[in-house]
């Protein structure tokens, strides 16, 4: 069995409730269930925090016992040196997923920090982000 870790990071506790135009009305917890039920051959951690620190404490507890990282950084994407850094040094495989388009919003939200770390990145496919990066990790 797969062992997947889901890291999201700040603000995406309020999906369902937040931008929904942007962002959807469900909340992650009910997707997660969903995928959980779809997925029932991978083991899926998931951790959600606003705390850069915790997302990063995240990455190194889960990057070296996981089969692969799912994170989505929220706004730390754009910030965060430090997640990029700690993406670098863990051996787990980790893909960046963002439920919007970041290249289509703000000139801000086209800069990522976490990218040319991860082993790919998939945006603007909604919450089905997710499942396209399990059905990937479960095949390496």
């Amino acid at each position: 069995m797969k062992k997947i870790t889901i890291i999201n990071g700040p603000n995406l506790n309020l999906l369902g409730k937040r931008e929904t135009s942007v962002y959807g009305s469900e909340s992650f917890e009910f997707f997660l269930e969903k995928l959980r039920s779809a997925y029932p051959d991978v083991d899926i951690t998931y951790i959600q925090s606003n705390i850069e620190g915790e997302l990063i404490d995240a990455i190194q507890q889960s990057g070296f016992s996981q089969d692969g990282i799912i994170i989505n950084p929220g706004g730390y994407t754009h910030t965060s040196v430090a997640l990029g850094d700690a993406i670098a040094a863990v051996s787990a495989p980790v893909i960046e997923v963002h439920i919007s388009n970041i290249q289509a919003r703000e000139e801000f939200r086209k800069i990522s920090h976490i990218s040319a770390k991860a082993k790919g990145t998939i945006a603007g496919l909604g919450l089905d982000g997710y499942a396209l990066a399990l059905d990937y990790l479960k095949r390496l």
